[in-house]
């Protein structure tokens, strides 16, 4: 019998993850206790990530995620209740972008600041402190610049177009992953998704997804692949509520993450 060889490190939260190789197979550790293996590195290390997410206290997984939504919205998705307090104020916002600043002419074209500003400021998906650095950013000499990077990294999500987006908000100190992911979101619901970062953290880690351990502040194409997967994994999850888009994806990571327990008023 070989000896264990470490290939990798990390940790989640306090807990230490490890994975080795031994007798060519790889197997993943939780503070020293082994809790996956396989024969593909890349598998076991996920795996291995997903499986320590489920010893933390705040765990219940996707079946405790969809009770925890339809307490709150017992009609689901399909209801009017959660339409008018969780869908249609992101599609009007989503209609007046498509109008106003179509997603083609934006890669290129010029003079859209103060529109995609109204847009912003059509929903409470930021806060006010980041819609009062973005009237800065949209008003002066790097509207152009991020408006155009946006619509770039849209079409493409390429590292390239997402530092671009980086250089422009930094002047003004607004590199936030909420501004970052808004416009993408809304011109195309389907492939992007909205970052609010402690909600979806906290989704993460309740539905034991690696998000919760990768995410950082940081603008890294890494860290929005990650949350690409949660979103992927959890339409897939979701598949009997029927989510029509990532607006009604996100839409369940925040009731999920955000709503409390004991509240009152439940939607129909």
């Amino acid at each position: 019998m070989s000896k264990a060889e470490t290939i990798r490190s990390g940790t989640l939260g306090k807990k230490q993850l490890r994975l080795v190789r031994m007798n060519g197979r790889f197997y993943g550790l939780v503070d020293g206790v082994r809790c996956a293996e396989g024969e593909d590195a890349d598998n076991v290390w996920l795996q291995l990530h997903e499986n320590a997410g489920k010893t933390d206290p705040k765990y219940f997984g996707f079946d405790g995620a969809r009770k925890r939504f339809l307490q709150f919205f017992p009609s689901g998705f399909h209801s009017t209740g959660y339409a008018s307090q969780e869908r249609d104020y992101k599609l009007a916002a989503k209609s007046k972008l498509d109008a106003s600043v179509p997603l083609e002419k934006a890669a290129s074209g010029t003079g859209y600041g103060e529109a995609v500003l109204a847009v912003f400021r059509a929903t409470n998906m930021l806060s006010p402190f980041e819609k009062t650095r973005l009237q800065d950013v949209l008003r002066g000499g790097h509207a152009d610049a991020f408006v155009q990077a946006a619509a770039r990294f849209t079409m493409s999500s390429s590292k390239s177009d997402l530092l671009a987006i980086e250089q422009a908000l930094k002047p003004h100190e607004n590199v936030k992953w909420t501004v970052v992911t808004y416009l993408p979101y809304l011109w195309r619901p389907d492939v992007h998704m909205f970052l609010k970062p402690e909600v979806t953290k906290d989704f993460a880690t309740r539905v034991g997804h690696p998000f919760a351990a990768q995410y950082e502040p940081r603008l890294s194409l890494g860290v929005y692949e990650s949350l690409l997967d949660l979103t992927s994994k959890t339409e897939r999850e979701l598949i009997e509520l029927a989510p029509r888009d990532r607006i009604d994806l996100q839409s369940f990571i925040w009731v999920v993450g955000d709503y409390q327990e004991g509240r009152e008023t439940v939607y129909l």
